[in-house]
């Protein structure tokens, strides 16, 4: 029996509030409903409005409008709560932060989120590092951003998921040439082709990238494949993909603040080289069971080799025999090699009936990797780079295992027609495993370590009125120590980033729990909006301490906390589509400790950080902020249509300020210091970055027979900004190597923007 069921007072007032209720009643019927996946695998596609969470998406159009060379950078852009540090100084090896938690190539970096390629989890099991460069840009059909510790994304989702989507012959046929050029020397070419005939279907795209660099010693150079078969019928469907990409990146790092006032693209030292190369091929597919039930499943092979070459300072230096006597052994070139091989395979059961969007899943994932590190003492020469190199010393060898099996289960179950609750759970079993094949003797690298935890999340969404929705929810997520975490956790044998490893004490895994709340809706004249509040606690952080600009140990921190506020209003009106996103970040540590950092004006000054004579470290309180995340962030966009033919766009980040790591108490200041046990020392720089706003604009005009011009032009303004900073010894006082470590400067360094830079290309479209 169909019920009728009188609007409330409530109802009326926000009817009224937010538009005509009939008239909002026809236009959102008239809309297309957007449905996002809830799990990792194809399975069911759940309303987002339904979701207890504010899903933010990009689609490949977006991208294309604005141009942007990569995902991360079109994040960056349109996404609240998401801002880049960049501290390699390599548009591919940018630090991605999403609610104050990071995907990051670097390892040394706590990671915090997700990120699926068409399923399958591509955080590498050696650091859950994530290497943009290995996305095949051109074949990214969108992606999704689930906030929150949502367990069914599994290990790491601690603030977040990442799931992209690539394309395929039935998505995106046709084909199309992109060729672009312009300032540091940048080169890129994109080619892509899709098409299908009857239940099968095919999709290729390549990618070249190559430029010099806007930096001293800079260039780098990608080249990615991606290829699809596909088959669809009213059975079911399967897609098989390889992916393909070697690339050769260079990060510079970060630069001391006296050496960015003098030359902002000079460098510390040099090489910095990071070469990858990886072939992933995964097979993946849905069958349909009946009308409202599928089984859903995917199975994939993973290897990947990256190679690094760091010239570095010899940490060995300073107190050593030749320190005041000569630059003998002052720098190191310092190589890795790392080898994974991962394999996996993921089933699920799903149903979608009138009242129920229910999924039942199991995967499995297994890992093993081998690391070798060495060593070459040399000379800092007048380039800084490394000179006669002495023979190669093997530093570590390692090989280690990680897996891990999980269960989990998720459902949108309609209480009532306009109110979803969902819940879900996921069980991970998890176990890291490392053997060092270079020292055999205790104490060494050799660990067995196994971790178990089944985590919850439950939600609500209510659509009050046609225009207005309002969601809550709690979730819990885990992620657990990783081999490079594991093998560098002892604080008396620091490790020299990006690898080296010493014996390894245990480290907890990490627990976050996220409680989020907000409104979306649509106000008169087609403007979408949200506003959303949420907390996040870490119990048991792994957090990387430094010692030096390239070397510290991982340790686990009590708690740590990050709480913010989102705000978003988009829109579109005759040609024009804009959108204006702000968020608040307060991320903090919630325990208090006794950190290393040597760097900072505050060392040696706290007494229950002095005892047994330690002068090295700072006391770190609750309530004192994370480094490296800006507390307020601001995006602007307009896209203008001006005639049929010409498109007009423009966009504006604006962050404020972030203290550096190795201020964690927040308390470091320029000048020169006394501790507590007598000792002087004297500081530069302020221990933080400054806020900063650049615009960026674009533009495209299509010039008929399917060819398209477009053009863009970064940081118009030319600001000077850094994105990240940390504090650390400078041996280049004077411009050059001083030999007396007692002429060193202690100071802040920071990882410089990149300057004003114009792009322009040519984009062939043809077929569909």
């Amino acid at each position: 029996m169909r019920q009728h069921h009188k609007p409330t007072l409530l109802a009326l007032a926000l009817s009224a509030a937010f538009g005509h209720a009939g008239a909002v009643d026809r236009e959102i019927q008239a809309e297309t409903v957007e449905v996002v996946g809830s799990t990792p695998l194809s399975g069911v596609g759940v309303p987002r409005l339904h979701l207890p969470a504010n899903v933010q998406s990009i689609s490949a159009s977006q991208m294309e409008e604005q141009e942007s060379l990569n995902l991360p950078e079109a994040m960056l852009r349109q996404l609240p709560s998401v801002n880049l540090n960049e501290i390699q100084g390599n548009p591919f090896q940018a630090d991605l932060n999403y609610r104050g938690f990071t995907a990051s190539p670097l390892l040394g970096t706590a990671q915090g989120l997700s990120v699926y390629l068409d399923g399958v989890r591509i955080n590498e099991p050696f650091g859950d590092t994530v290497n943009w460069d290995l996305l095949p840009h051109s074949a990214i059909a969108g992606m999704d951003l689930m906030p929150g510790s949502n367990p069914v994304f599994g290990l790491n989702t601690l603030g977040g998921a990442l799931a992209i989507r690539t394309k395929s012959g039935f998505s995106h046929p046709g084909s199309k040439l992109e060729l672009s050029g312009g300032s540091f020397g940048r080169r890129n070419v994109e080619i892509e082709h899709g098409g299908n005939a009857g239940s099968l279907g095919w999709y290729v795209a390549a990618d070249w990238f190559k430029e010099d660099g806007w930096r001293d010693y800079s260039k780098s150079e990608a080249k990615q494949f991606f290829g699809k078969l596909s088959h669809k019928s009213a059975a079911g469907e399967a897609d098989l993909t390889l992916s393909r990409a070697v690339t050769k990146m260079t990060g510079n790092g970060l630069l001391p603040l006296s050496m960015f006032a003098e030359r902002r693209d000079q460098i510390f030292t040099h090489p910095d080289q990071t070469r990858n190369d990886m072939t992933q091929l995964a097979l993946s597919g849905r069958l349909w069971l009946n009308d409202s039930q599928s089984l859903s499943g995917n199975v994939y092979h993973r290897r990947s080799t990256t190679r690094t070459l760091n010239g570095d300072v010899n940490d060995e230096f300073e107190d050593g025999v030749f320190d005041g006597v000569s630059n003998q052994e002052s720098g190191a070139n310092n190589r890795t090699r790392t080898r994974q091989q991962g394999s996996g395979l993921g089933v699920q059961w799903n149903l979608n009936s009138a009242r129920h969007q229910l999924t039942l899943g199991t995967s499995f994932d297994y890992a093993r990797m081998n690391f070798r590190q060495t060593q070459q003492l040399g000379l800092i020469d007048a380039t800084r780079g490394i000179a006669d190199p002495a023979s190669e010393q093997e530093q570590n060898r390692l090989r280690g295992t990680t897996r891990t099996a999980s269960l989990f289960a998720t459902d949108t179950y309609a209480l009532l027609p306009n109110l979803h609750l969902t819940g879900s759970a996921r069980y991970n079993m998890s176990r890291v495993t490392t053997f060092d094949e270079l020292d055999r003797s205790a104490p060494n690298l050799d660990g067995d370590h196994s971790y178990r935890k089944l985590n919850p999340a439950l939600g609500l969404s209510w659509q009050i009125v046609p225009a207005l929705n309002a969601y809550a929810g709690f979730s819990q997520g885990n992620r657990v120590p990783t081999p490079i975490e594991l093998g560098c956790a002892d604080p008396a044998n620091p490790c020299t980033l990006p690898n080296s490893m010493a014996a390894d004490p245990y480290l907890k895994q990490v627990v976050t729990q996220t409680v989020e709340a907000g409104l979306r809706g649509k106000l008169v004249g087609d403007i979408g909006w949200n506003a959303g509040v949420y907390r996040s606690v870490s119990s048991d952080d792994i957090i990387f301490v430094g010692t030096s600009t390239s070397a510290g140990y991982f340790t686990n921190f009590g708690k740590t906390q990050r709480q913010g506020l989102e705000l978003g209003l988009n829109g579109r009106q005759n040609r024009v589509d804009w959108f204006a996103n702000y968020s608040y970040l307060h991320a903090t540590f919630q325990s208090g400790a006794c950190l290393l950092a040597e760097n900072n004006s505050t060392r040696g000054t706290a007494p229950e950080c002095t005892a047994g004579g330690q002068d090295d470290e700072i006391r770190v309180r609750k309530g004192d902020r994370l480094p490296g995340l800006p507390t307020h962030s601001a995006k602007l966009g307009l896209n203008w249509r001006a005639t049929d033919w010409l498109r007009l766009g423009g966009d504006v980040q604006a962050f404020s300020g972030q203290y550096a790591r190795g201020n964690e108490n927040n308390q470091h200041q320029s000048g020169t210091f006394t501790d507590a046990l007598g000792n002087t020392r004297t500081f530069d720089g302020p221990g933080k970055t400054a806020g900063y706003a650049i615009l960026n604009l674009n533009g495209e005009a299509r010039l008929g027979g399917g060819w398209q011009m477009f053009a863009k032009v970064n940081n118009v303004f030319d600001k000077r900004y850094a994105t990240a900073a940390a504090l650390a010894e400078n041996p280049f006082a004077g411009g050059s190597f001083q030999i007396d470590s007692g002429n060193w400067r202690r100071e802040t360094f920071v990882a410089p923007g990149a300057p004003r830079a114009a792009w322009i290309g040519l984009r062939y479209a043809f077929g569909n």
